[in-house]
């Protein structure tokens, strides 16, 4: 396969280029001329793309561009030789003389790109580079890399536990996940060091690390430039770097892994990404990956609609009718659909959205709602799932097809028939019935609801509780019933403002930090951002906690009570014009705030110097 993908007519043993950017143009055009491109300048244009992110030009005079994308027609590497050598940003500084342009398509086969990978590895052997800067004809170079690529016994074995793991990962995964990956495990082998390197590649996870092996290992290294499983660390010694520091200073690396330098994990119970971000697995990932998607249509359309209000939208008024189109009519209607895309999406990846967005359509026009597109999102993902599984078992040619034609031809149908057949009618039967319950209630059962979803916003200030309230403000909303979005909104409100108050008025209680950090509270209460509390709810959560849940259920019963209706989904103080009541709205929020600041300022023990 190989051969295939180096011909002699992607081969250039006199560069010309004297700089980046030059070298970057005569390999895409050497790719070109060969027929192996579908589209140049798109080829080009995810090459830069991809030295955004970081340069590829590694060690030892070496560069290796790569991209992966449907402007790619065969899968292809072209080689081009520099004898001065330029300047390409590599890792030690040097100028850069052997340049492999990987070019793949993004339907890729693994077969493909477990070639180009091992390929990338052997340029870390000192005599493959030696020979390439003296070849003088493309047939020598296939000679080199002809005889070099053959399958080598392979070093990154699992038959016993290990001195240190690794996790290697780069955005394309193409060509530094296994060159870092390769230099760990040849410097480990130097050093007389077990290690087992785990790759996160375009194929997938390769070797991937064993509970077994985690709890045995003296120390753990991630070297990714993109999100890699995390949480399974927790309470390991794990230095966390760039992939090129895998590539660059493996030896310290792994030094560092064996003498317990690194800190130690925290994962809370959550997956979190190599760059430090918390990220949620199974069901609330899923669904948090359709919530943050949806929010900007959310936000933009649900404020426009707001605001369309204030100029009478039930009158012939111009503005309004804009406004409301744009809102409404086009933003807030693409809410559930995109919602359900991208729970699909998160599921079963790019193949899923469309099932999952077609699914979510269906139910926002068959009176499924929110709640019909939340299972339309999961019905679409896991649909392609079981597709890819029965799909596995078709012959190699048919792996272009699948993202193509088969993935959203039969995901397509078989979500839409469900949701017809059997999902819509019985959730459209029970979103009426909510609504019709929700109406029935009396004043007193009102007040209680708005307590609960308030309380529930103050609970984990942006967990699956807070979420969960706020999801059910917004499916109240598409339903017509605007008053429990209201409690749920003054909720989300009232911890980060009832902070910023206890830190203004009671500054014994708090930290110099905790001061100033109270200042910013005051924006990101006003703003509805619950988030802004959760630095003080984890310094000191049995006070904190339940505190802010006492202040906001008020706020929310109150909220209830005042018959406040809230057609905008987000947007804190600067939609509150919009609600009915808007008075006795900021007196339910500003009380429940007070409340949450009195209550600390009561229970918290003063700062000692």
């Amino acid at each position: 396969m190989l051969d295939k993908m180096l011909t002699k007519d992607c081969i250039n043993l006199h560069l010309k280029g004297k700089t980046k950017s030059e070298i970057i143009d005569e390999m895409v055009d050497i790719l070109y001329s060969a027929g192996k491109l579908n589209d140049k300048e798109e080829y080009k244009k995810e090459i830069l793309k991809r030295e955004a992110q970081s340069s590829t030009g590694l060690e030892e005079g070496i560069a290796i561009p790569h991209a992966k994308t449907s402007a790619v027609k065969i899968p292809s590497i072209a080689f081009g030789l520099s004898k001065e050598g330029v300047d390409y940003e590599s890792l030690d500084g040097e100028p850069s003389k052997l340049f492999f342009m990987i070019a793949a398509p993004a339907n890729a086969s693994d077969s493909h790109i477990e070639v180009l990978s091992k390929l990338t590895t052997m340029l870390l052997d000192d005599d493959v580079r030696e020979k390439l800067l003296n070849v003088k004809t493309p047939n020598e170079v296939l000679e080199i890399l002809g005889t070099d690529s053959n399958e080598k016994e392979e070093e990154n074995s699992s038959n016993s536990s290990y001195d240190v793991l690794a996790v290697t990962a780069c955005p394309t995964g193409i060509a530094h996940t296994y060159m870092a990956a390769d230099a760990l495990i040849k410097k480990a082998k130097e050093m007389g060091v077990k290690i087992k390197v785990e790759t996160n590649g375009s194929t997938g996870i390769k070797n991937m690390l064993t509970d077994e092996e985690i709890k045995n290992a003296k120390g753990i290294i991630v070297a990714a430039d993109k999100n890699v499983e995390m949480v399974r660390f927790n309470g390991k010694n794990v230095e966390i770097v760039p992939v090129k520091e895998g590539i660059k200073n493996p030896e310290q690396l792994i030094n560092n892994a064996l003498n317990k330098k690194a800190p130690i994990y925290k994962a809370d119970g959550n997956t979190v990404s190599s760059n430090g971000k918390k990220e949620k697995t199974g069901f609330y990932k899923h669904l948090m990956s359709g919530v943050s998607n949806m929010l900007p249509f959310v936000v933009g359309g649900g404020i426009l609609i707001a605001i369309s209000f204030m100029f009478g939208i039930n009158s012939s008024n111009p503005v309004a009718k804009l406004l409301s189109d744009i809102g409404g009519g086009n933003a807030f209607f693409l809410m559930v659909p995109v919602m359900a895309g991208f729970i699909g999406m998160s599921i079963a990846d790019r193949p899923g959205f469309a099932p999952a967005m077609v699914g979510g359509l269906i139910s926002l026009n068959n009176g499924g709602g929110f709640l019909g597109g939340l299972i339309g999102g999961f019905l679409g993902g896991y649909t392609v799932v079981l597709l890819k599984k029965l799909f596995s078992k078709l012959p190699d040619s048919f792996e272009g097809l699948k993202p193509v034609l088969l993935y959203p031809l039969f995901g397509i149908f078989i979500t839409g028939a469900l949701m017809y057949g059997i999902i819509v009618d019985p959730i459209a039967s029970l979103n009426n019935s909510v609504t019709l319950f929700l109406k029935s209630l009396g004043t007193g059962n009102l007040i209680l609801l708005g307590a609960i979803l308030a309380g529930m916003m103050a609970t984990d200030m942006g967990g699956p509780i807070n979420k969960s309230a706020f999801t059910f403000g917004i499916m109240m909303i598409t339903a017509g019933d605007y008053a429990p979005h209201a409690a749920v909104m003054a909720g989300g409100m009232v911890p980060p403002l009832g902070i910023a108050l206890a830190t203004t008025f009671f500054k014994n209680k708090f930290t110099k930090e905790e001061i100033d950090t109270g200042k910013t509270c005051y924006i990101m209460g006003l703003s509805f951002i619950t988030e802004g509390a959760i630095p003080f709810a984890a310094a000191d959560p049995m006070r904190v906690i339940p505190a802010s849940i006492i202040g906001a259920s008020i706020a929310g019963a109150l909220s209830m009570y005042f018959g406040v209706l809230l057609p905008a989904p987000h947007g804190g103080i600067f939609v509150i014009p919009v609600v009915t009541h808007p008075i006795m709205y900021l007196a339910s929020i500003i009380i429940g705030s007070v409340v949450t600041a009195l209550i600390l300022g009561y229970i918290k023990k003063p700062v000692t110097k």
